[in-house]
């Protein structure tokens, strides 16, 4: 089972991306952050969570914070950034601090899942 955290600040796309995880086997959101700190903080309590869908526009801490935080807490907690922003912009970057993967907002509501399960693999 891929056990999911979901942190974005914004409650409409938290629910969205849960409605489609929620429709597919294999996989379970079991927390929901809004904002970094409240993210880290179920992180560091709760060791059933295996993988991160991450915003990376925030306030307060980034999702690049964020990102370093965890890897530094658990190196092999799966992370996918999910952003506004095209892959140009921040799509290296996140991926030399450790992410497994990007996704733009704009496409995630048909590559989410796959995206999750190659990643998870």
């Amino acid at each position: 089972m891929i056990n999911i955290l979901l942190v974005d600040d914004h409650a409409i796309v938290r629910d969205g991306l849960k409605r489609i995880v929620s429709e597919t086997t294999g996989m379970k959101v079991i927390a929901e952050a809004e904002n970094g700190q409240i993210s880290l903080d179920i992180i560091y309590a709760n060791s059933s969570i295996n993988f991160v869908v991450l915003d990376i526009s925030m306030p307060g801490l980034s999702g690049l914070d964020v990102l370093k935080a965890i890897k530094s807490h658990n190196a092999e907690l799966l992370v996918l950034i999910l952003s506004m922003h095209a892959e140009d912009q921040y799509a290296i970057r996140t991926l030399r601090a450790g992410a497994s993967g990007y996704l733009t907002k704009e496409s995630a509501s048909i590559l989410l899942v796959e995206a999750i399960r190659k990643i998870h693999q």
